[in-house]
């Protein structure tokens, strides 16, 4: 028999206990274990050096210097992959603390215990899409999420494993928290065969909807249309703003009440990482990423290391997973007092400690700065700032950089690009006949006068009235215009924490690269656009376009559009998806299924743009067309040529 004393003996170092877990599956349980081989021997700034002219380089003065820290290199070897992998799948630099402690993702409508019993009841069999009960009633517009609902979650539980994909759980003295990894969104399980995919989108993530059943979805109201000023707050809970003012803030249950319906439009597998308070995600992304820059659907990572992969990576995490960061440019982003942005971020916080009441006498800085973990630095991740900060410099959105204490900065995230770059989708199992027939109407119809090259993208932006899909993702950076700094980063031999006066290396950007950055960022008056996706992996990766409007299920005449797919909890099928991209016809039916659904007008999906057709009308016959989907969704890796990987 258990004695008092032993249990409090457990309970007392339980108190004082601290440890955390993320899963990383084994070669084994990979459906996708086959890479790419390392030919590429270091990253200078995004240019690629292989290995034998890396020999070259090191035999002169010149060359040495050449692939040098001080130059931004990065070498490229299996150490780096092995810690890349490893922070794809376990690295948060520390988001925790804001997801948990301000977001309140356990703390609203899923809790622990009902994420713990959901897995326990899978039985080891895995899943794509865990369905969690509801530990209390949570009201999203005119939906009440009812006490013992099951919530489809989207999260993703490899067969045979108790943990889920990207979730990364911290017990610290009786405190739990849980952070997010590139995983949570760039991995899936194949559902099949329980496997996971590495690199393959989440593209039944609720990540929307999970954030509108937390606690505080205010804390990322930026990244939606709610305005505070349509919900103003009784003047006695007010702020001192930077002028001196006073400036009540917005109403805590009514501008909660409408964050959460703007987070909840999103489509299942998108995301909003445009913080410019416009409700428009865009499809999360596959991480086949060798070849396919410039990154994210605007274009907008385009510089810098891995040709913009490492900024897309250092985005998630320095500017996406914590909205306190940006305080310092809440006036030039979102036209507010940085007193009364945070003061709203906070004000529904749901750890006491960060949570902001204006009967305090404080202000929402001294809050914030009080229960830091990361003092001295701004927000609550773990940055290396460039002293540019808050300004956008084309690398980063604010010059931070997501960065590890005791690596060197910005390690991780470059190190996370290595080793995507080497991932390679599933093996398809498809015709040969059909998928060589479909190459030739690739060509004929004339797709690869844009998706050309080894990842089939020719790496420009097109202007947004050209490509004529839905505008708003496309000019969400304009406002960074009026505070932009010179791109730089720090030198890659720089240690976290930065020492004094830490060397800079700036990002040559001119000409051509230039005006193509610019348009990226809808910047010097261009209105912005969207780069030419890669085309690797697109069996994984339906819904297509960048609002994942263009979504079909298995049965073609009932389930159109998001509102028949995703929203339904029915998986957009990749072939049917594909034929509605290319046909004009088929298309028109899936524009106006999305265009019919309130959900799908608040988080502006449309399906529309992109009128490159390879249909009857195009002179392509329905048998054609068949062949040129599956053409399509036989790219699994990158094509020949590749110069150097």
């Amino acid at each position: 028999m258990i004695s008092a004393a032993a249990i409090g003996t457990v309970l007392v170092a339980g108190s004082l206990a601290r440890f955390s877990y993320a899963p990383m599956p084994e070669a084994g349980d990979l459906l996708n274990p086959d890479r790419s081989p390392i030919e590429t021997a270091f990253d200078v700034l995004g240019r690629r050096i292989a290995r034998d002219e890396a020999e070259r380089l090191k035999a002169t003065p010149e060359g040495r210097t050449a692939l040098s820290p001080e130059s931004g290199a990065v070498a490229i070897d299996d150490a780096l992959v092995r810690r890349g992998r490893e922070a794809f799948y376990r690295e948060t630099f520390g988001n925790e603390v804001f997801l948990s402690d301000v977001m309140g993702m356990l703390d609203g409508g899923l809790t622990p215990f009902e994420v713990a019993r959901a897995i326990l009841m899978l039985g080891g069999a895995g899943t794509t899409n865990l369905k969690v009960r509801m530990a209390r009633d949570v009201t999203v517009g005119d939906r009440v999420w009812k006490t013992g609902e099951l919530v489809p979650t989207g999260l993703d539980v490899p067969r045979g494993s108790p943990f889920i994909l990207g979730i990364r759980t911290f017990y610290d003295r009786g405190h739990l928290r849980m952070g997010i990894t590139c995983a949570l969104c760039h991995t899936a399980v194949d559902p099949q065969s329980g496997k996971v995919v590495e690199g393959a989108p989440n593209t039944d993530l609720n990540a929307g909807l999970l954030m509108a059943l937390a606690s505080n979805a205010t804390a990322y109201f930026m990244h939606g249309s709610a305005d505070p000023s349509a919900h103003p707050g009784d003047p006695a809970r007010s702020v001192t703003t930077e002028d001196g003012a006073k400036s009540a803030l917005p109403d805590p249950a009514r501008f909660e009440a409408a964050a959460k319906v703007e987070v909840a439009s999103w489509p299942a597998g998108s995301f909003d990482s445009s913080a410019d308070r416009e409700t428009n995600p865009t499809s999360i992304p596959s991480s086949f990423s060798a070849y396919g820059e410039p990154y994210s659907w605007s274009g907008r990572a385009g510089i810098g290391p891995f040709k913009g992969l490492s900024a897309l990576n250092n985005n998630v995490h320095a500017a996406n997973s914590d909205t306190t960061q940006q305080t310092k440019a809440a006036k030039t982003l979102f036209g507010l007092d940085p007193q009364v942005y945070l003061g709203t971020v906070l004000q529904g916080a749901a750890v006491a400690s960060l949570r902001y009441d204006p009967a305090s006498g404080k202000r929402p800085t001294d809050v914030l700065e009080a229960a830091d973990p990361t003092p001295g630095t701004p927000g609550l991740n773990s940055y290396a700032v460039l002293p540019s900060f808050p300004a956008t410099n084309y690398m980063t959105d604010n010059g931070l950089l997501a960065s590890v204490p005791g690596e060197l900065a910005n390690y991780a995230n470059n190190a996370m690009s290595a080793f995507q770059n080497l991932l390679r989708a599933p093996e398809p199992s498809l015709d040969a006949e059909r998928v060589n027939s479909g190459r030739a109407v690739f060509e004929r119809a004339g797709c690869a006068g844009c998706h050309s090259g080894p990842a089939l993208t020719n790496h420009r932006v097109i202007p947004v009235d050209e490509i004529g899909t839905q505008p708003s993702r496309a000019h969400s950076t304009v406002r960074m215009e009026a505070r932009l700094a010179p791109p730089a980063i720090f030198a890659t031999d720089t240690p976290f924490p930065l020492p004094p006066n830490p060397k800079l290396v700036p990002i040559p950007l001119e000409g051509d690269a230039l005006k193509q950055v610019q348009l990226a960022w809808a910047h010097a008056g261009t209105g912005g656009g969207y780069k030419v996706p890669n085309l690797v992996g697109l069996a994984w990766s339906a819904p297509y376009l960048h609002d994942s409007g263009v979504a079909v299920g298995a049965d073609a005449d009932a389930q159109l559009g998001v509102p028949g797919t995703l929203d339904a909890g029915i998986p957009p099928d990749p072939a049917n998806s594909l034929r509605a991209l290319v046909d004009r016809n088929f298309r028109a039916k899936v524009v106006s299924a999305n265009k019919a659904s309130p959900k799908a007008r608040t988080a502006r999906v449309t399906g529309e743009g992109h009128a490159y057709w390879a249909d009857t009308e195009a002179g392509v016959s329905g048998e054609e067309q068949a062949d040129l989907v599956a053409y399509l969704l036989s790219v699994n890796r990158l094509t020949e040529p590749v110069p150097v990987p």
